[in-house]
């Protein structure tokens, strides 16, 4: 991909580009330019290949010295004197962490114009609900597990999280799934989102039965979404060398890695961690899959509430 950019020059430095950067796949370019002493004209570009216009633009005070563009061309990192661009995505666990929560009837959304994403027509309410949360965190959870095409993937935990990370599992390629949960009534859910396999930790020793499924070699990957020293401890145990474990569980206390499964640290495995990622490029994404058919999670709204009943809904 090729980007040309152009600007008249006037008397003064006012649009002349100081830097400029582009994603990874080349569909997103970002360019900074001098700016004007009086603040009156953008001094941060963001282009897309899908928009004739710019997708966003913004004024600051003082010039733009240096930006980045993040590899997926959903936010600015920032550096030298564009801190005050504004054009940042907000993960979804900021809100009600570090700013006020969303479970209100008016929600005030920093940096809006790279945070709202509008929902494509033909798609429901209830069809995006789990996008900005539940659906993104569980993505990232099978993205960072490195998934190729015929890996062996065991989801420890299939709570609502760890069910997006079985279909993202899925979508990605994997070729046999294995979710491990102790809640009788989940299985189901787990095959519909696309586990091939489900054990329940209850009733067998989940670390054998993946080994006799995977003739004693192990798994590609895990990914662990509940976050306990247990689970953990499991997911990594079932690896095989080389394998990568990646962890979206939010523990509350130190973590201890077994030794023999980690080979003593020569096994070359990859342990991530992650949280929600947020933004308007990634909930546009998310839709897509949606309105592609790719996947339904329709099967996790189970009940509706009015805001005024939600001490009732959490009961």
């Amino acid at each position: 991909v090729v980007w040309t950019y152009t600007y008249a020059q006037g008397t003064d430095y006012q649009d002349l580009p100081s830097d400029a950067d582009i994603s990874d796949d080349g569909n997103w370019f970002a360019v900074g330019s001098w700016g004007d002493g009086g603040n009156m004209n953008g001094e941060v570009h963001v282009f897309s290949r899908w928009y004739r216009e710019p997708y966003f633009q913004v004024d600051m005070p003082g010039s733009c010295f240096a930006l980045d563009l993040s590899g997926d061309g959903s936010y600015l990192i920032a550096s030298g004197r564009c801190g005050a661009h504004g054009y940042k995505a907000t993960a979804g666990w900021r809100f009600g962490n570090l700013i006020d929560g969303t479970q209100a009837e008016y929600v005030l959304v920093p940096d809006a114009q790279a945070n709202l994403a509008p929902i494509p027509d033909g798609l429901t309410d209830e069809q995006v609900l789990m996008c900005p949360d539940i659906m993104s965190t569980g993505f990232k959870g099978a993205e960072n597990a490195n998934i190729r095409i015929g890996d062996t993937v065991v989801v420890f935990a299939q709570g609502p999280i760890g069910l997006c990370a079985t279909a993202g599992a899925r979508l990605l390629g994997a070729t046999t799934i294995i979710a491990v949960d102790g809640n009788e009534h989940r299985p189901g859910i787990s095959k519909k989102l696309g586990a091939d396999v489900t054990l329940n930790f209850r009733n067998v020793d989940v670390v054998e039965e993946v080994m006799k499924l995977t003739a004693g070699k192990g798994a590609d990957r895990s990914i662990e979404a509940l976050g306990t020293q247990s689970t953990f401890a499991q997911a990594m145990k079932v690896l095989k060398p080389g394998g990568t474990l990646s962890s979206l569980g939010v523990y509350s206390e130190d973590l201890s890695i077994p030794l023999a499964q980690f080979a003593a640290g020569l096994g070359d495995h990859t342990i991530r961690t992650a949280l929600c990622p947020g933004g308007k490029e990634r909930m546009r994404r998310l839709m897509n899959v949606i309105a592609a058919n790719r996947l339904d999670l329709g099967v996790l709204v189970t009940h509706q509430r009015r805001l005024d009943d939600i001490a009732l809904a959490y009961d």
